[in-house]
């Protein structure tokens, strides 16, 4: 069994499209994140600069204590929604990422089949103990690899379901405040 040049481009080409399709996907969760914290940053300095103004044409030691405790409530809801929305950009980015892992993992499972397939029937005989293994160690990868992206799967609907628990409890505590 050879191999011949055209496999060996076609096997690079394959390589570099699913880099470049990780490296597209990675800059727009970068681009998105990215757009995300200037904004958060932008609000907050906007906030922070209406709050000293306010302050600063406070008439009496009162209404700087009401005006700092009002704008503690807002700050609070902000980062609340800037986490969540920094949660948001990772957990696409994560199922991109996985999305591409699996393709490739399925990929190269069918080629390590077609080539223990295309070795055994070049294979001397009395190989076939050896080529079963080769299946039979291929089949308990794929396995595990399954069994841990299922878990790794669970791992993250239940931190998505802690975080979402978190933000309800936030947004309930303020509720209760306002009435």
């Amino acid at each position: 069994m050879y191999v011949t040049p055209e496999q060996v481009v076609a096997t690079n080409k394959a390589g570099v499209e699913t880099l470049i399709s990780l490296a597209h996907s990675q800059f727009a969760a970068f681009e998105r994140l990215s757009a995300l914290t200037f904004n958060a940053t932008k609000s907050a300095f906007e906030d922070s600069v209406a709050h000293t103004k306010d302050v600063l044409n406070a008439k009496d030691v009162q209404e700087i204590v009401t005006l700092n405790t009002s704008a503690a409530q807002p700050t609070i809801e902000k980062a609340i929604a800037y986490s969540r929305s920094v949660y948001d950009v990772a957990t696409q980015s994560q199922g991109e990422l996985t999305k591409l892992v699996e393709a490739q993992t399925s990929d190269f499972n069918k080629s390590v089949v077609a080539l223990v397939d295309k070795v055994s029937k070049n294979a001397p005989a009395g190989s076939d103990v050896a080529v079963a293994a080769v299946k039979s160690a291929l089949a308990a990868a794929n396995s595990a690899y399954d069994s841990i992206s299922k878990i790794s799967k669970q791992a993250t609907e239940l931190a998505e379901a802690n975080f979402i628990a978190a933000s309800n409890v936030a947004h309930a505590v303020k509720e209760g405040k306002k009435k």
